[in-house]
């Protein structure tokens, strides 16, 4: 049964919209534990809860919400399934929480259109950062998690390869694989190529304006024009584009 969130005050005038966030997990302390950690913040608030993905679309319909913390293994209708429902009919963008770190729900989750990956053993202070980052538009992969999905994306399946539920890697918006496609160097401004290296480590804007010695809200339009200009979705696509042009050698090392 879902179970709604306590109504809040909502933001002073002047001030930004909370966050809104459903969090859906088949164990009720789980839930609870979630909506403790993020209930503290100021700029987040749990709309709902729910125990499976059937209960969490129909809580979207009642209380609508920003981010949802979608558990993996449930009854009924599970995460997967509910991640490509919910981002097919544009309801929210869903954040993966799984106990076990298996790539299968790994690549499963991207291809189902979830904007980020974690564990549960995270930090509270990373749940918090999860939610903020995905709420404002960007995709939340720790750097050792965007090198599988490079080292599966980039790479041809070998015959007899089975990813998670399909026998296919996460479809890849980005186009420039092919030799028809324009180089990085024609779409990207330098400046822009720098940040994209950068990006490529798996750096937020923060450690990528102090890198590059730049305000954040200018690596911000950097940014979005690297995911404009090479038809990426989100950050993780713009990541694989930059591997594909050589733009991080090491981290495609790393990742072969």
């Amino acid at each position: 049964m879902t179970v709604p969130a306590a109504p809040t005050s909502g933001a002073l005038p002047g001030t930004p919209a909370p966050v809104r966030v459903l969090i859906v997990d088949d164990h009720a302390l789980v839930r609870s534990g979630f909506a403790m950690v993020l209930s503290v913040e100021e700029d987040i608030e749990v709309v709902g809860q729910a125990a499976n993905g059937e209960e969490a679309l129909a809580a979207l319909m009642v209380c609508p919400a920003d981010v949802v913390l979608m558990d993996v293994q449930m009854p009924v209708m599970d995460g997967i399934a509910a991640t490509q429902e919910i981002v097919a009919r544009g309801l929210a963008k869903v954040v993966i929480l799984t106990t076990f770190d298996r790539d299968d729900y790994l690549f499963d989750a991207l291809a189902a259109g979830a904007s980020g990956f974690l564990l549960k053993n995270a930090d509270p202070s990373d749940l918090v950062e999860a939610v903020h980052a995905v709420a404002e538009g960007h995709a939340l992969l720790a750097p050792e998690a965007t090198l599988k999905v490079i080292s599966r994306l980039v790479q041809p399946p070998r015959p007899g390869d089975v990813v998670g539920r399909s026998s296919a890697p996460a479809p890849v918006v980005v186009r420039s694989g092919t030799s028809r496609a324009p180089s990085a160097a024609a779409l990207l401004t330098p400046r822009e190529l720098q940040v994209l290296e950068v990006l490529a480590e798996g750096l937020s804007n923060a450690e990528i304006a102090a890198r590059l010695y730049l305000g954040e809200s200018t690596v911000k339009t950097h940014v979005s024009n690297i995911l404009a200009k090479t038809d990426s979705r989100d950050r993780v696509q713009a990541v694989i584009f930059a591997y594909r042009h050589g733009l991080q050698r090491e981290l495609g090392r790393s990742a072969g």
